[in-house]
């Protein structure tokens, strides 16, 4: 035992050496005028999408901090980049074009004394946005149209979209932005209540960080597809008192929807929670069969009776705003309870669901709202006017006549949608066409 102690003693000796010499490195009020030695370049780069990775060797210098390289873009401006005095390399973006560039390389020390520049060649890979134009995809839709992206490097960008139409005889335009990081991302333009007759032009462009931004692009006119809200005077839902009664439908049961402040009915009353009606549904966790024995919040089920057959195009849902207690402006909206991730099936079978089977028809992820300096009245505001998604997104059209319509809770905001305490919703609304 005293040997482990010893041991113990002496790594600690050490650790407390290094920790001390670390320290010294970033003393406040150290000053000195001697520049640190440049870092050594071999000549080595590795050409990336808009920019280059930088290979060299770190400066011998003990109190060198970080690595710097930068260059002017063709806006005149200068793009600067810095790593740690611990990295061997150092990634450089922003470039529009594909031809040779020069870039200062540099070291720094803790005093801000900057090394002399190792002026260094490169030549990028096809500019980052220039990647992201060439993914754009626009389609139309439901009253709405989408525009698709990637973004592999990840960086944010903005994705501007003008578009213009005529409607009933009157000429209209907008510009529109989106601000994103993510990989891939689907920007629905809704509520574009127009004709076949009323064609929409759309132009689209794209800005990184750096200040370098596209050309218009042209991607022509597109149609809107016309479909109606389906009436809910007819709807009717299967029941579950949460404690024996539990109807099912194609052997899929039904949840129990009433617990704490909430009301079966409510979800398809066609009134949303504005935080005063306590309009909403609450599973009080009871997920899995909506028995009261069951312990898993998901996934439940709610199907919807329609009391038509109907073909199906678009489904809107609006999430619970508030809870008992709550007091803040964004409330409950993207987060607390509310379903994030859901999958949507129809009935192929007896209108009375003795017979048939439930058809996968697609999952949808509610986007979180997204863009910089967002405050809480506009995710209130983007909540408020609910999510609304294609039945077939890829690919927007009819489903086959059904009569039966079933919503499938997966997942919530929380924890990037794999929060499992999605209890609660406010509204399912539907649109399509009666059976022709």
């Amino acid at each position: 035992m005293k040997i482990m102690k010893y041991i113990f003693l002496f790594v600690m000796i050490v650790l407390g050496f290094y920790a001390c010499k670390e320290q010294g490195r970033f003393e406040i009020g150290y000053s000195d005028s001697e520049p640190p030695s440049p870092p050594v370049y071999h000549g080595v780069y590795k050409p990336l999408y808009g920019g280059a990775r930088l290979f060299f060797d770190i400066p011998s210098n003990k109190d060198v901090l970080s690595i710097d390289a930068s260059y002017l873009n063709s806006q005149g401006n200068t793009v600067r980049f810095s790593v740690s005095y611990f990295k061997d390399s150092i990634d450089i973006y922003g470039f529009n074009d594909t031809l040779e560039h020069v870039v200062d390389l540099y070291a720094v020390d803790r005093a801000g004394n900057k090394s002399t520049i190792v002026p260094v060649t490169v030549k990028p890979l096809e500019p980052a946005i220039m990647r992201v134009v060439k993914s754009l995809i626009v389609k139309g839709g439901f009253s709405a149209f989408y525009v698709d992206w990637r973004n592999e490097l990840q960086q944010n960008i903005n994705v501007y979209v003008d578009f213009s139409y005529t409607e009933k005889g009157q000429f209209k335009e907008q510009q529109l932005i989106y601000t994103s990081t993510d990989s891939t991302v689907r920007w629905f333009i809704r509520d574009l209540d127009l004709t076949a007759q009323e064609p929409v032009s759309i132009k689209v462009r794209v800005e990184d960080m750096y200040g370098n931004i596209t050309d218009y692009i042209d991607k022509g006119q597109i149609i809107m597809l016309e479909d109606e809200i389906i009436p809910k005077d007819k709807w009717s839902m299967p029941e579950n008192d949460g404690i024996s009664i539990c109807d099912s439908i194609g052997g899929v049961p039904m949840a129990f929807l009433s617990a704490y402040e909430g009301h079966g009915q409510d979800v398809i009353d066609g009134i949303i929670d504005d935080g005063k009606n306590g309009n909403f549904v609450h599973t009080g966790g009871r997920g899995q069969t909506g028995g009261i024995a069951n312990t898993r919040n998901v996934p439940y089920n709610i199907m919807i009776n329609l009391g038509d057959e109907y073909e199906l195009s678009r489904i809107i849902t609006h999430q619970r705003y508030t809870h008992v207690g709550g007091t803040d402006l964004r409330q409950d909206y993207y987060g607390v309870e509310n379903v994030g991730v859901y999958a949507m099936y129809i009935w192929d079978g007896a209108a009375d669901g003795s017979e048939g089977v439930w058809d996968s028809v697609s999952m949808h992820k509610i986007p979180f709202p997204v863009g910089k300096g967002l405050t809480d009245m506009d995710y209130k505001q983007a909540g408020a006017a609910g999510d609304m998604a294609f039945l077939y997104p890829d690919d927007p059209k009819f489903s086959k006549p059904t009569r039966w319509f079933r919503y499938q809770a997966l997942y919530g905001f929380n924890s990037n949608y794999t929060n499992t305490n999605c209890n609660c919703l406010s509204e399912i609304t539907l649109y399509g066409r009666k059976k022709k």
